[in-house]
């Protein structure tokens, strides 16, 4: 086996940098610029949220057949990596930056759109390139590793520096404005870099195109791998709906906006220390029993915040949510180093390897947890009394809506990372009885 060398396997993950923004600012930071900000009314931003979203997941398995295509044409996956890491950038500073006497939920979500579509042409291809880098497992554990990392310096540096930059550029519009545009550039570099890092990948999806409705066909057989992607997708969209509320329960809860960005920290920063460790014990134990013992433990740890945030104890808060990060780096890990195994099996099973076609129904399947999230939380809001103001006139938010967004950053959370402890349950039998057979 040859080993990649550090350049390539950080060429690789250096583009997780850019994709960890995007992933992470809209659920985190959207949903409050559209109610505290510009005074938009819960459930009108959650639908902002949520709409943009629905499109992505139809467009991602669209985007991977032609990602597939494009393969087959070329041998490469770049120039849908190079529209993505041009467009993306430029549509995510549109999105916090709408003008004076502009309707706020119509130019937002509009740029939300455009900016899923262009993250679409991006994510769907990158994630495909770990099944074509390297055929060994132990290797690609390698390469998510970084990966993950990289992920992380992405995420923390949209929820420490994002709001950070909104607070020292004044707030309001004109700090989510400057924002938006200094985040895009450190998004548009890492994106970019990545693609040119990776142009030596050789992409192999197999001797003919398919289409996409007879690239679904082919690979609704896998069923390892939509049982892999339901447990990935139900935690998606817990840890969519715990970010969404982090702002609130730092503002409303614990008497601060500006413990945000800490909390964020705390979430993501253990992530750093935790992604190797994750990596040698699902090298001595097996990924799948860590990732069990991983997604329960985030789910204890959610239900352990409730009484945390309900007093208003900071230091426990920020303890806990630590906690919950070292269980959020298994997280991501765990279910990426074992998405190119299924990819691999099912080329045993049908004879041709479409990495594109299953990376874009991963994609899609990551997009809609990850805009359900906030969506799922605007609706608490809606339900429990919350009001919405602008920022220059605020209000005081009534005794329900307070407990509201507790329920929702605990309890919701919890619940959805219990209901997919089955599904990771059923990928361990599935994947054990394979490897007997």
């Amino acid at each position: 086996m040859t080993s990649l060398g550090r350049d390539r396997l950080l060429g690789y993950g250096i583009g997780s940098v850019g994709t960890g923004v995007f992933s992470a600012v809209p659920g985190l930071l959207l949903l409050y610029y559209l109610t505290d900000v510009l005074g938009v009314p819960a459930a009108l931003a959650g639908l902002v949220l949520v709409a943009p979203k629905i499109w992505d997941v139809l467009l991602n398995p669209l985007v991977g057949a032609a990602s597939d295509r494009e393969a087959v044409r070329t041998g490469h996956r770049t120039r849908l990596l190079a529209i993505g890491s041009v467009a993306l950038p430029v549509t995510f500073a549109l999105m916090f930056a709408v003008p004076e006497g502009v309707s706020g939920a119509a130019w937002a979500g509009a740029a939300f759109l455009l900016a899923a579509t262009a993250f679409a042409c991006f994510q769907v291809p990158y994630v495909a390139l770990p099944a074509e880098m390297s055929a060994e497992r132990a290797e690609r554990t390698r390469i998510m590793s970084w990966r993950v990392v990289c992920l992380t310096v992405g995420i923390l540096v949209a929820g420490g520096l994002a709001p950070a930059v909104v607070d020292l550029s004044g707030g309001g519009r004109a700090g989510y404005a400057v924002m938006g545009v200094t985040v895009g550039a450190v998004m548009a570099a890492a994106l970019a870099g990545a693609t040119l890092a990776t142009r030596w990948v050789p992409s192999r999806p197999g001797p003919r195109q398919l289409g996409p409705v007879a690239a679904f066909r082919l690979a609704r057989g896998n069923v390892p791998f939509f049982v892999l992607l339901a447990a990935f997708v139900t935690q998606a969209l817990a840890v969519a709906v715990m970010l969404a509320g982090a702002p609130y329960v730092a503002s409303y809860r614990l008497g601060d906006y500006g413990l945000t960005s800490v909390m964020f920290v705390c979430l993501v920063g253990p992530s750093m220390l935790a992604v190797p460790a994750w990596a040698r014990l699902a090298r001595v134990h097996g990924p799948v029993r860590c990732y069990l013992v991983a997604s329960a433990a985030f789910c204890a740890v959610a239900v352990a915040l409730i009484p945390a945030v309900a007093a208003g104890g900071t230091a426990a808060t920020l303890a806990l949510t630590a906690l919950a990060g070292v269980c959020y780096a298994a997280l991501q890990l765990l279910p990426l180093s074992m998405l190119p195994d299924t990819v691999h099996a099912d080329t045993a099973r049908t004879g041709h390897a479409q990495a594109g076609a299953f990376t874009g129904l991963w994609t899609a399947g990551e997009t809609a947890g990850l805009a359900l999230g906030p969506g799922l939380f605007a609706l608490v809001l809606t339900a429990s009394g919350f009001v919405s103001a602008p920022v220059d006139a605020p209000v005081a938010q009534p005794a329900g809506a307070l407990t509201g967004l507790l329920l929702g950053f605990t309890v919701l959370p919890a619940l959805l990372m219990l209901i997919s402890l089955p599904f990771v349950i059923q990928y361990g039998r599935l994947t054990t009885k394979k490897e007997t057979v």
